[in-house]
């Protein structure tokens, strides 16, 4: 017996979505009324789910399980008429993308904390994704925030749990659950984009490659595309199994969390080809052997060979990256003679020109780069991009990144993260600069000249919408740059991202150590930012 309860609840302070939904620690999530009134929130504020099709799944996080079981049936009190959910509750964020768009639901409900670590006593997050497949944009955000500070009443279906283990459709209430195998739909798609018999043959050349899951959600995808279809040697996937505090590590592709990786690719019989994914698989890491690609470089390297690939052999309409990430694409896009677009951090920014057929590829310095395929983020479409450009080339990867500086020339490039700022500290670091933004251009600072400075914001060239404060831009008149923003992506404090850029051109110097390339620029920005006089920190916490 199953019947709807309508259960009396009360706003609930702090439940406003940043760039990728709302991430919280998960004893918050867990607590009284918390999940159900973001839940009700969400569904009210895109007009009520009556009659529609939604996704559900996550990256199987500390929680993922009771919070799927609440929201389906959330959702069927609320009169959703279908739930496609990954089988045990797991779905990628960019099989997510691919379902919404392929079963052409009217949405879906993403629950994920994307590269933050997991476990009861760290993050968990949920975030709702249009018809498109794509981030919910600000005008939507703005309306689920705005309904959960005036939510009196939540529903939901009093009944037992489902089983998710089992594929299939089951009923809940008057809704149909259809539990889906999570990768299938995704490594079709992933067939259809890219040379799977040129791939097959570089494994079969006796290729070696590492692929770090990072105990997260890209483990299952990775062994079924990469050992199973692609016929990699298995052992090639490394902690590929899911886990719900991922292993108790930090499911983060960077240099920092993913050592183990990085310790391989630099030692001595190191595998031809390195990558690593994140919490929820729509990040990634790329490494040859002997050398760290950054997220910046691959975007631009991609977007230059992407015509190798079958899906983009006749070519780009255009390429977006985040504002924050380095100007290499650009140089990419100037050569080819198409569109390049610079947007605000978060991917929902790309979700307009992508739909607008703008732009084919896109990218984001914090490891993200994706295409046209979905409308997120995809870090093994890199992976699997970026082994396609190899069977072609049939060059290491350090020959083809110096090859690449040698044509555009080599954006050096760093991220320094400031972690858990108080938050008054951090936000009166910003206003400072927007107060003295104005008065920079022409200054001489650590021998540079400063030639701009502003607050960035974005005309979207799509809808007309404009995103003010979207951070600190210093652009100096070699070419070098520096851009300061504060994270939305954090459950606790301030995270104050420094981005530091400079230009080389002389393929003589394209060999430095990125330290001693950028000590310039780094200066620059402690002498323009006080960012230790600030922070009260000597150095960054991460140095990415």
């Amino acid at each position: 017996m199953t019947r709807i309860l309508t259960v009396p609840t009360k706003p609930i302070e702090g439940q406003k979505p940043g760039t990728s939904g709302l991430r919280k620690k998960t004893k918050v999530f867990m607590g009284p009324h918390y999940l159900e009134n973001f839940t009700q929130s969400v569904f009210d504020a895109i007009g009520g789910v009556q009659g529609k099709v939604l996704v559900l799944g996550g990256d199987g996080r500390y929680f993922n399980d009771r919070a799927v079981q609440v929201i389906l049936r959330m959702a069927a009190a609320n009169g959703a008429a279908r739930v496609i959910l990954g089988q045990g509750g797991l779905l990628s964020t960019p099989a997510a993308s691919n379902l919404i768009r392929k079963r052409k639901a009217d949405g879906g409900v993403i629950l994920s904390a994307s590269h933050n670590p997991g476990g009861i006593d760290e993050d968990f997050g949920m975030k709702f994704n249009g018809a498109n497949g794509g981030p919910a944009p600000e005008s939507v955000t703005d309306l689920i925030f705005a309904r959960t500070l005036d939510l009196s009443e939540y529903r939901i279906l009093e009944t037992g749990d489902l089983d998710l283990t089992s594929l299939g459709e089951t009923a809940m209430g008057a809704m149909v659950v259809e539990i889906v195998d999570p990768v299938a739909d995704y490594a079709e798609l992933m067939g259809q984009l890219f040379d799977f018999d040129a791939i097959r043959n570089l494994f079969i050349g006796g290729f070696r490659m590492r692929f770090d899951a990072m105990h997260a959600v890209t483990g299952p995808y990775a062994h079924e595309i990469l050992e199973r279809i692609l016929g990699a040697p298995e052992g090639t996937v490394v902690n590929g199994t899911p886990s719900p505090d991922f292993g108790g590590g930090h499911p983060d592709p960077n240099p920092v969390w993913a050592d183990d990786l990085v310790e391989a690719m630099f030692a001595k019989d190191a595998p031809d080809f390195g990558a690593a994914s994140d919490g929820d698989g729509d990040r990634n890491m790329v490494l040859g052997r002997g050398i760290y690609v950054t997220p910046s470089d691959s975007l631009a390297v991609l977007a230059a060979n992407a015509h190798l690939a079958p899906a983009y052999a006749g070519g780009l309409s255009g390429i977006a990256r985040s504002m924050p990430t380095s100007r290499a694409a650009d140089r990419v896009a100037e050569k080819l003679g198409i569109e390049c677009h610079e947007t605000p951090t978060g991917w929902k920014f790309f979700g307009n020109l992508l739909d607008a057929g703008r732009v084919t590829i896109c990218g984001e310095e914090s490891a993200g780069t994706g295409s046209d395929h979905v409308r997120e983020k995809d870090g093994l479409w890199a992976v699997l991009l970026w082994l396609n450009i190899l069977a072609r080339r049939i060059e290491p990867v350090e020959q083809i990144m110096a090859a690449h500086w040698s044509q555009f020339g080599r954006n050096y490039y760093s991220r320094h993260d400031y972690e858990a700022v108080p938050v008054e500290r951090a936000n009166a670091l910003i206003q400072r600069l927007r107060d003295i933004s104005g008065d920079l251009p022409g200054q001489q600072v650590q021998g540079m000249e400063v030639a701009s400075a502003d607050d960035f914001a974005y005309h979207d060239p799509v809808d007309g919408s404009v995103s003010k404060n979207q951070g600190i831009r210093i652009g100096f008149a070699d070419g070098s740059r520096v851009v300061l923003r504060l994270s939305g992506t954090g459950t606790e404090g301030a995270t104050l991202r420094v981005y530091l850029e400079r230009y080389e051109p002389d393929p003589a110097r394209h060999d430095l150590p990125v330290e001693e390339a950028l000590a310039p620029v780094i200066a620059a920005a402690e002498e323009i930012a006080l960012i230790r006089e600030f922070t009260g920190r000597e150095r960054p916490d991460v140095t990415t």
